[in-house]
């Protein structure tokens, strides 16, 4: 006999419907599963087998065959379990036909532990988003309940293979197997980081509102202690929040990566990621033979902070080149690409050289030319072109540490980048730019014409900082946001002048200190 139950499964963060057909003929007793599944897919015959038992039900001793389909597109995870499931006992007669019907119009999504019950799956989300213009109610685990009220489709949620047996044979009533709405909360974060806990450092905090006013790029130089890992952990709090197509976009992605536990809403809160500089490749740009999405799509519409900079292998930062510039990130693998949104704020920071005493007006730097440039030298010339702002951190004097607070709140400060935020939304209004950062060369041409003198600047600033084509498109786009924090409507020399003394490593190749 022949069953076919819907399903779904992922591709990058996109979920597409699949077919999972069952069926079941006489012969030497076998169970396989074709369709271009991988191992997780593979492995749910066992766990399939002991929940089928473990229900009440006889598990067929018969040849079965599971089609996942379509066959050419490659399958992963663990939501395949419960469809398998289901289709077996349609397939084996197990069900009444009015079940079975019942059961063709239902989507089934759920991992299955042996003794029946259903167990969250990873990229709940995204998978119900996919298939809801096609209607019809989902069947998931209680464990993803939040993902399916976020996704707004028909759903329930059985504890068991048991229960949505019974259910479809109306020997439990709906609500039995459904949990009742819970209102999306958004509760007050603890214990904030605000900017005037960090003493001193106001060049520093004038480039970092600069940044997350415009989307821009931050390197940070300076001697241990001067305070850069206290900005960067702070400035996810000046930036604007997060509008509704961003929030359920980052969700997606840590539903697909099975991050989202237990919360009771949407991300609402922009992400903030900082991986130690021991990553690999794979986990820093995404990878692996099924390709998860890694750091740099985890921090989208967030941000990226990257401490120690130069500790980090060559080859691993040279990966952020391609992110960096097109806000997303492509994986190819013989059988299949996948591209995954990363559009993040890079915020990395760095010593001026391995001893990090480089400048330091007491204390002697112990590393030779060769260590200095070595260290240096990680950072490659096509990606610090990458990098907006770079801004020299110096020792706090005593006078400014003893200060009860310093400089704005962090309220103040986000106050300032949403009213510059919002100009830049109102500008580019109908297309797919968000912020400054990521104008496209026509745009460039349209709102940052240049202001009479500004040749001058530019082309004497191009031949003493041996500043590249791209780095001086960087300069009229931090130009403009600049203009947007003062509410000028054209850019100004003296924002030129004030966005050039932000990229000291174009001058000689070692910070200035």
């Amino acid at each position: 006999m022949l069953a076919s139950v819907r399903s779904c499964a992922l591709r990058g963060i996109d979920g597409f419907e699949v077919q999972t057909e069952v069926d079941i003929s006489s012969g030497m007793p076998t169970f396989s599963v074709v369709g271009l599944p991988d191992a997780e897919v593979k492995e749910s015959k066992e766990r399939v087998i002991a929940a089928i038992r473990n229900s009440g039900f006889d598990f067929p001793l018969k040849r079965i065959t599971v089609n996942l389909s379509p066959a050419e597109r490659r399958k992963s995870g663990t939501q395949f379990d419960l469809p398998i499931a289901a289709g077996i006992l349609a397939a084996s007669g197990a069900l009444s036909k009015e079940a079975v019907a019942k059961l063709g119009s239902l989507l089934l999504l759920g991992e299955l532990a042996l003794d029946g019950s259903l167990r969250p799956c990873a990229g709940v989300l995204p998978m119900l988003i996919s298939v809801k213009p096609q209607g019809g109610m989902a069947v998931i685990p209680p464990g993803n309940f939040m993902e399916g009220q976020s996704a707004g489709n028909a759903f329930i949620t059985p504890r068991t293979l048991r229960d949505l047996a019974d259910w479809l044979e109306g020997k439990l009533p709906t609500e039995s197997v459904q949990i009742a709405y819970m209102p999306e909360t958004d509760p007050t974060p603890e214990n904030k980081l605000d900017f005037s806990d960090v003493k001193g450092q106001a060049v520093a905090k004038r480039a970092l509102e600069i940044a997350a006013a415009g989307g821009h790029n931050v390197l940070l130089i300076g001697l241990p202690g001067t305070g850069k890992s206290m900005l960067a952990k702070r400035f996810a709090g000046i930036l604007p929040p997060l509008s509704e197509e961003e929030s359920l976009e980052i969700t997606k992605i840590y539903s697909v990566c099975n991050l989202l536990g237990k919360m009771t809403r949407r991300l609402h809160e922009r992400p903030f990621r900082d991986p130690h500089h021991t990553i690999s490749e794979a986990a820093l740009i995404g990878g692996g033979s099924n390709p998860r999405p890694g750091e740099v799509s985890l921090a989208h519409n967030g941000v990226l902070f990257l401490d120690e900079f130069a500790e980090f292998s060559r080859s691993t930062l040279e990966v952020l080149r391609q992110p960096l510039e097109n806000g997303s990130v492509t994986i190819s693998r013989a059988k299949e690409t996948v591209t995954y949104p990363a559009r993040f704020t890079l915020i990395a920071a760095m010593n001026p050289c391995p001893c990090g005493n480089l400048g330091h007006p007491h204390k002697t730097c112990t590393c030779s030319p060769v260590q200095i440039s070595r260290y240096q030298s990680k950072i490659s010339g096509p990606l610090l072109d990458r990098i907006d702002l770079t801004v020299n951190l110096n020792p706090v004097a005593y006078s400014d540490w003893n200060k009860a607070a310093e400089g704005d709140t962090s309220a103040q400060i986000a106050a300032r980048v949403l009213a510059a935020r919002q100009r830049q939304q109102k500008r580019f209004k109908g297309t797919d730019t968000t912020a400054n950062a990521f104008m496209t060369t026509q745009q460039i041409k349209q709102f940052c014409p240049l202001p009479a003198g500004a040749d001058a600047i530019l082309e004497a600033a191009m031949r003493k900082f041996g500043l590249s084509a791209r780095s001086l498109d960087k300069v009229l786009k931090t130009a403009r946001t600049i203009a947007d924090l003062e509410g000028k409507e054209q850019i100004e020399n003296t924002h030129l002048m004030e966005v050039l003394q932000y990229r000291p490593l174009d001058r000689k190749g070692v910070p200035d200190l």
